[in-house]
């Protein structure tokens, strides 16, 4: 009997040990960390063992593969120990695919990716494919191919987790955009974190498809030097194209088999941005023979997801915007682009190595004031001191959101898009933006 670990306790770990079991392994699950109760109680109630606060070497050392959290990186001593061992050391996503017989898109880039993921499987959904939807959203894909290991699935894929593949080969790989993000992990080097997101397109053959923007330097730069055998399928809003989708007369053109047009006045996805996550889907949507009028359709009829530019409550004249999900610098870009009102931005976190440069032109146009949440917020007030009149550090969502209260003015926007990670005064950006909305609403 084959011996596997999952090393952490999260939602992939857990997934990958249900797997694991109902595929006839030993499995032991190893968290450095408290394991939260509700994956407590699944592995005892699947009498999977577990152990918490604590990585015991001598088993570990025993297992034939081992699947680590994306959280995990390869410098921690028990990877390495794995490694040194000749044991296999990869992620969840590669280890579900290994189960998975049907075809894969797989969505990667530094922003956009959930909304695209989720819009890619309502476009779907509607056109009758019932795909799994995983990855680095919802329920884990690995627990999710216990049930279901054909058909088609929609996966979001971080760095992190491309990081941990092999031979995982999704049918359609799609590349939205990449910026600087996740820096801290890949040497402070861009380069770095440019080859892991293509990591998506390694294992595909010319039989798959890449759909990619390019309008984005740094993924036609690396195209250049590294071409992939997959058929190239480009999206842009600035180039007219052959194939792939494009902009022209404030209409998007999908051309793809056959033309597919819409107005991107009709997409429930407003903002630069959407238009490329749009795209996307739409071309992913077609590449499957999903009809243009179903495309059509759910482009228009997509709800927008919590805490990505989410519209709040207006108060006093007010808009309060959500979009906790912006935990880089070029989400915050994007957010403070698609607003046409006087801003206050609420914004700070664990900073990724931050260059708040690329968003100062935008600050000093449309900011009047800042509100930093954080517990350190020197960079913030270094990058901005000189543009904005008004900077105030808060520890808190409350003083936050009330500080943005007595500044902001009727047809001024209140947005959090911190540009930060959560983790110094949140344990994730889903908790700091159910807060703000919570703030929000108690005004």
């Amino acid at each position: 009997m084959k011996f596997l670990v999952a090393l952490g306790a999260g939602e992939s770990g857990v997934g990958t040990a249900l797997l694991a079991k109902n595929k006839g392994f030993k499995v032991l699950v190893s968290d450095a960390g408290k394991i939260k109760k509700k994956y407590k109680d699944v592995l005892s109630h699947q009498e999977i063992e577990f152990e918490e606060g604590k990585h015991s070497k001598e088993n570990i050392l025993e297992c034939d593969v081992l699947v680590k959290s994306p959280g995990i990186p390869e410098t921690a001593q028990t990877i390495i120990d794995c490694k040194n061992h000749g044991i296999e050391v990869i992620g969840e996503i590669e280890f579900a695919s290994r189960y998975f017989s049907g075809n894969i898109i797989g969505i990667t880039g530094s922003n956009g990716k959930t909304t695209t993921t989720t819009l890619t499987q309502h476009l779907l959904q509607k056109g009758g494919f019932n795909p799994i939807m995983g990855g680095n959203i919802g329920e884990s894909f690995a627990k999710q191919v216990i049930t279901k290991n054909d058909g088609l699935a929609v996966l979001e894929l971080s760095s992190f987790q491309l990081d941990d593949t092999i031979d995982f080969k999704p049918h359609v790989a799609v590349l939205l955009n990449i910026t600087p993000d996740h820096l801290d992990r890949y040497d402070d080097k861009m380069e770095n974190y440019i080859s892991s997101k293509f990591r998506i397109t390694k294992n595909q053959i010319e039989t798959d498809y890449l759909i990619y923007n390019i309008d984005d330097q740094n993924i036609t730069n690396y195209l250049k030097q590294f071409p992939t055998k997959a058929q190239l399928i480009p999206i842009s809003i600035y180039k007219k194209l052959e194939k792939g989708a494009w902009l022209e007369n404030n209409k998007i053109i999908i051309q793809i088999n056959t033309e597919t047009k819409m107005t991107i006045q009709k997409l429930a996805l407003q903002g630069k941005h959407n238009i490329y996550n749009s795209m996307a889907a739409g071309v992913a949507s077609r590449i499957l023979d999903l009809r243009k009028e179903v495309i059509r359709e759910s482009l228009a009829d997509f709800e927008s997801l919590e805490h990505r530019l989410e519209s709040v409550v207006e108060v006093c004249g007010v808009n309060y915007i959500n979009d906790s999900k912006a935990t880089n610098i070029n989400s915050t870009w994007y957010a403070l682009e698609s607003i046409d009102t006087p801003i206050v931005l609420i914004m700070g976190g664990v900073d990724k190595g931050n260059d708040y440069n690329e968003i100062a032109e935008l600050v000093k146009d449309k900011v009047k004031g800042i509100i930093c949440l954080g517990v350190d917020n020197t960079k913030i007030h270094e990058a901005f001191e000189r543009h904005i009149k008004i900077i105030v550090d808060t520890q808190s969502m409350y003083e936050a959101v009330r500080y943005a209260n007595k500044i902001a003015e009727k047809g001024d926007t209140v947005i959090l898009s911190p540009a930060c990670a959560s983790f110094d005064l949140f344990e994730n950006y889903e908790a700091r933006g159910r807060e703000f909305k919570t703030e929000v609403r108690g005004l």
